[in-house]
This record gives structure tokens, C-alpha cells and sequence, in this order.
């Protein structure tokens, strides 16, 4: 039988990120008033977590490439994948994938939120616009 794991408190997984190397700072993401959010960085890839109602962490802003300072949104477009931010979109490289899924999992242990089986796979992408199913309906 699996072990049940008390999640860990939002205080417990700031101190947790600062102690495995990541870089916590206050974010500038024009979330809600009064809502105290945190950018994480580590290998080149940032998220934004926010403490939510049962003393717990939330995410705010998915794990991204760090592009030009902001986070980037992993677009598949069928045939490759890119990161996009409102003024910049690159092809995204093998090492810059493996850089997403490694801190995702990183973040996920850290903060003591749930693993999920299918993002444990690989990187999932924010975003999927194939461009042979465009203008069907």
C-alpha cells in the first residue's frame, strides 16, 4: 500500500526550493491583490508559485523557458516545438526540453505537490496548433 505524504506548507516549500538550489525572488506577474507570488528559477527555466487558500503551494505561472526575462509558453505546432512570449518565439532544443522536465520534477518534489504519471514522461507543451487541421471545424 502506498505511503500517504502530507503536503508540505507554502512556508516549508520556500525554504525547501532556497535549500535545493533554486532561486526565489518575488514575482512581478500582476496576479491577484494582495496575493504574495514567487518566481523560481533554476537550469535557464522559471514558474511563479503563489501560497493558496489551504496553506499550500499553487502554481501561478507553468514552468517556461526564461526568454528575454519573461517565461515562456511551450507551443507544439505538430512537427517541432517552439517558446513563445509576446515577442520572441524559438525553436526549442533537446536540452532545452530535458532543462523543462528536470526542473518541473525538481519543483514538483520541492514544493511536495502531486506527481502526475504523464507529465513524469516527458514535457507536456502549453499550446498544440497542427497545421494540417486548420480551418476545419
Amino acid at each position: 500500500m502506498a505511503k500517504k505524504i502530507a503536503p508540505r506548507s507554502f512556508t516549508g516549500a520556500l525554504e525547501n526550493l532556497a535549500g535545493n538550489k533554486f532561486d526565489v525572488s518575488g514575482a512581478r506577474d500582476g496576479s491577484s491583490p494582495g496575493v504574495k507570488a514567487y518566481q523560481v528559477r533554476k537550469y535557464g527555466c522559471a514558474a511563479v508559485i503563489a501560497a493558496a487558500t489551504d496553506g499550500t503551494t499553487s502554481l501561478v505561472a507553468r514552468p517556461g523557458w526564461l526568454l528575454g526575462g519573461k517565461i515562456s509558453r511551450l507551443l507544439d505546432r505538430g512537427y517541432q516545438k517552439f517558446f513563445k512570449t509576446d515577442k520572441l518565439e524559438i525553436p526549442a532544443t533537446a536540452d532545452h526540453l530535458h532543462a523543462i522536465h528536470e526542473f518541473s520534477e525538481e519543483l514538483t518534489e520541492a514544493a511536495g505537490a502531486t506527481s502526475l504519471y504523464n507529465e513524469s514522461l516527458g514535457t507536456t507543451s502549453d499550446r498544440y496548433l497542427y497545421d494540417r487541421v486548420k480551418g476545419r471545424e
